[in-house]
């Protein structure tokens, strides 16, 4: 059976949404373990959105497309007071962070498995500290620009579920998405830089791991950016 198609609206910012074949395991994982930690958007959002972890945590962040998950799970491994909520809509990324929860028995996390944006609706006013967006598809065609997930809207769904001085910190090896995020942070009044010299956005961020793609794009001669921006 074919899956059936998306809206158009919710096929924005990403593209395909499987890869290769699962592995057995990895099968099992997304129809046994992803049902356990997969936000339910049908149900209204907790007021208190720590109530979604079953161990006591203190901080809640967002990671908006994970990609391979390194980044997360090295968060969630090294910061257990924190609640973190991953968004990714391809298959075998999702398989493949499913299987490092499992490893690690990681009970800090929760997941949810398609657009971002519906999860940025359903989360409550001020209920989030900090925003990561790292290495999302750049769109690099200048036609495909408006596919890009940093926008006045998102910008405006961002603003609304910060936390007052919550963060949202964003990383990219394409110029074009760096010089793109900055003029729409700069032109949106909820946001402010916090950069204040060029090791502020050079330098990778504090307790950084570091990932294949960012090696990959070393290796073909591109520099990263880190920006930090803070809700104002």
């Amino acid at each position: 059976m074919t899956e059936p198609r998306r809206a158009r609206a919710t096929e924005a910012f990403f593209g395909r949404r499987k890869g290769k074949p699962l592995r057995e395991r990895q099968a099992a994982h997304l129809e046994h373990l992803l049902p356990a930690l997969r936000l339910d958007l049908a149900e209204p959002a907790p007021a208190d959105l720590t109530t979604l972890f079953p161990q006591p945590v203190s901080r809640i962040r967002l990671e908006i497309g994970f990609g391979g998950g390194e980044h997360l799970v090295h968060r969630a491994a090294g910061d257990p007071a924190t609640g973190f909520v991953g968004v990714e809509p391809f298959v075998n990324s999702m398989a493949k962070l499913l299987g490092q929860i499992e490893a690690r028995k990681l009970a800090n996390v929760r997941l949810y498995d398609d657009d971002a944006t519906q999860v940025l609706d359903w989360l409550p006013e001020a209920s989030v500290d900090q925003i990561d967006l790292l290495y999302p598809d750049p769109w690099p065609k200048r036609k495909h620009w408006k596919r890009r997930f940093v926008s006045r809207v998102n910008l405006d769904r961002f603003a609304r579920i910060l936390k007052p001085g919550g963060l949202f910190c964003f990383a990219s090896d394409i110029d074009t998405y760096v010089n793109w995020t900055l003029l729409h942070c700069r032109d949106h009044a909820a946001f402010e830089w916090t950069a204040e010299k060029s090791a502020d956005w050079l330098t990778p961020f504090a307790g950084w791991p570091s990932t294949r793609y960012e090696a990959k794009a070393r290796r073909e001669g591109r520099s990263s950016a880190y920006l930090t921006f803070r809700r104002a």
